[in-house]
């Protein structure tokens, strides 16, 4: 389990390598953190409005929340699309623009309504299990919930580099994830895990200091809240870029076998052997 973290950890490193020849890639998650609060706020309203959960997750609720899921799955979706696909170019030597990315996302976009609907209507079932008041039912949830984001992880990847349907990016991914569920996982969990603990220590320390200047003068304190809160963003768009080049590059290698230049020397060949080799 050592050797798997160690691995994963040297993937993650040559990933934030690639990030940083094309720091442009980091505006794919800013642009798409924005949209999706545009979609969040769009949906709010006539929640509040219309009281749509005040009786619990009904049909009406279940149709709503399958709309907004919908909708904000597909937002997510064609930003990863775009992010991944001047990933791609970036990992087998060009030198990707936004618009490239953009393009790759544009030509894909009945596959992407077509995740999303599927993304959605899991979401759907999901969130009704995990509202259900029996303890059991709820972990059932929760743990349906992390099989479908290691089953889904490649997903996006297949999507962008093979024009197929949804459904068979998805049996796709879920053969990749029965090589390769090791680490899939671990390189899931330790970016989440390695971002998780920088975001705790940055909110942490920015309490204490906002805290701290308050004692000086109020409009300080805004304006180190401000800078902290701003320093969590942009780690939540880090990892969101980091993550989405780590699919990438471990897509890559596994259909083609061969190691993209940035990947060279991180054992990345020991990813992709087969259970129990």
């Amino acid at each position: 389990m050592f050797e798997k973290f160690s691995r994963s950890w040297e993937l993650v490193k040559a990933s934030a390598a690639v990030l940083r020849s094309d720091k442009e890639l980091m505006l794919f998650p800013l642009i798409s953190g924005l949209a999706t609060l545009v979609v969040l706020a769009t949906f709010l309203i006539p929640m509040f409005a219309l009281r749509v959960f005040a009786d619990g997750f009904g049909v009406g609720a279940a149709v709503f929340g399958f709309l907004f899921y919908f909708v904000q799955y597909s937002v997510i979706i064609f930003f990863n699309c775009a992010l991944i696909g001047a990933a791609m170019i970036r990992l087998e030597g060009g030198d990707p623009s936004l618009a490239d990315g953009f393009n790759v996302a544009k030509s894909r976009i009945p596959q992407i309504l077509g995740y999303a609907a599927i993304s959605a209507t899991v979401g759907v079932l999901l969130q009704s299990l995990k509202s259900k008041d029996n303890f059991l039912v709820r972990l059932l949830g929760s743990g349906l919930g992390a099989a479908w984001t290691l089953a889904t992880f490649l997903v996006v990847p297949v999507l962008v580099s093979r024009n197929i349907g949804p459904i068979d990016a998805l049996k796709e991914s879920v053969t990749l994830l029965k090589r390769t569920w090791g680490e899939n996982a671990v390189g899931q969990i330790g970016i989440g895990a390695a971002f998780g603990l920088l975001t705790f220590g940055v909110v942490m320390l920015g309490v204490l200091l906002t805290v701290l200047a308050a004692q000086v003068a109020w409009a300080l304190a805004i304006a180190v809240g401000v800078v902290f809160g701003l320093g969590v963003l942009l780690l939540g768009i880090y990892q969101a870029a980091l993550s989405g080049i780590y699919s990438a590059a471990l897509y890559r290698y596994a259909v083609s076998h061969e190691t993209p230049a940035a990947f060279r020397g991180t054992d990345l060949e020991h990813a992709f052997l087969p259970k129990g080799s």
